[in-house]
């Protein structure tokens, strides 16, 4: 199949839809408004259902609802958006339902603005709303990976009966690269557990009310068994010129990519540096990063926020490591020559 110029609302559409996507429920916000637009048109044309939410709380529920009668189910927003599904993300992880958040980050607290941002890090992986629970969390760094990521997270949401969430930004979602869709759609698993009615054969029940002593804990102990799976099975990272380097660049998403080109700059000028990017912002790649921290002096962490990653970058060293960080907190997005400067400051 050839080529598509996309942006990256348009680009993890398609890839929804690649995956077997048959439901999308969402409600407009910038900077992911293209989304849904793209949506209303492409997924009807592929036999799906879209719905345009009175809501962000109407839709994350929508989505439950498709997601426990067994169909792939979507939905997308930005940053308060996410903020009010946060609830409904905590239900299909306590049912154990698959389904797929989309987050193009914005700058916050509160309203902020539309500009980019990374400063949802904490809130998507933490779990982000109430009780013990996970998601995987994938910070693509261009619009090809953000088709990947969607494609692939359809697949982990079912593999554990879990929501994976994709945490983008205000960049990739406007970007506009050229993408390599995939041929077909393959089959998709058989749930059996999904609420499709029950003639000829014994009731399914999903539900996360358990109300009899000791049997939440039994669930939650379960729950804790999936994510420690997940934590062995499912990390992703990528690291560059991390052999013979004397400071190590740590970064995710979009500004990593930023920061690929930086160090790229301060290689050409003599100067020895690598990069590390987790693309599993959870489960994070603690081990591996560990292993590039142990060649390493001098650590430079940066990010579009005011230092959420930085937290398990220092988790990764043990205190072993002299580590810096350089952010931009207010939807302003670095330069390479910016970061270049930082380098020379350490």
């Amino acid at each position: 199949m050839k080529s598509l110029l996309l942006n990256g609302c348009e680009a993890a559409a398609e890839a929804a839809i690649a995956a077997g996507c048959r439901f999308y429920a969402g409600y407009p916000i910038t900077p992911q408004n293209r989304f849904p637009e793209y949506m209303s048109f492409r997924l009807p044309q592929s036999g799906g259902v879209f719905l345009q939410a009175e809501s962000e709380l109407a839709a994350i529920n929508m989505v439950f609802g498709a997601a426990a009668a067994g169909a792939r189910a979507l939905t997308s927003s930005s940053s308060p958006g996410i903020s009010l599904k946060q609830e409904g993300i905590s239900y299909l992880a306590g049912c154990e339902l698959p389904a797929v958040i989309i987050n193009m980050n914005r700058a916050g607290p509160g309203l902020g603005d539309v500009t980019p941002s990374q400063s949802d890090y904490f809130q998507s992986t933490r779990g982000g709303g109430h009780g013990d629970y996970r998601t995987i969390v994938l910070a693509p760094w261009s619009v090809q990976e953000i088709y990947d990521f969607t494609y692939l997270a359809f697949d982990l949401a079912d593999r554990y009966r879990n929501p994976v969430l994709i945490l983008s930004d205000g960049m990739v979602a406007q970007l506009l690269e050229p993408v390599h869709p995939r041929n077909g759609m393959k089959k998709l698993p058989q749930k059996k557990w999904a609420l499709t009615g029950c003639r000829g054969r014994k009731p399914n029940s999903i539900k996360s009310l358990f109300l009899t002593p000791g049997v939440l804990e039994t669930h939650n102990w379960k729950l804790a068994r999936k994510y420690e799976r997940m934590e062995k099975r499912e990390v992703r990272w990528e690291s560059y010129l991390c052999e013979k380097m004397e400071l190590l660049i740590v970064s995710f998403g979009i500004c990593a990519r930023i920061a690929r080109e930086a160090m790229e700059q301060a290689r050409r000028e003599g100067l020895r540096v690598g990069l590390f990017r987790p693309i599993t912002l959870w489960p994070f790649p603690y081990r591996q990063l560990k292993s590039c921290l142990e060649k390493v002096s001098k650590v430079l962490v940066v990010e579009l926020n005011l230092g959420q990653m930085l937290d398990d970058v220092k988790i990764a060293s043990g205190g072993h490591s002299r580590i810096f960080f350089y952010g931009r907190p207010g939807g302003g997005v670095p330069t390479p020559e910016e970061i270049l400067k930082e380098i020379k400051k350490k």
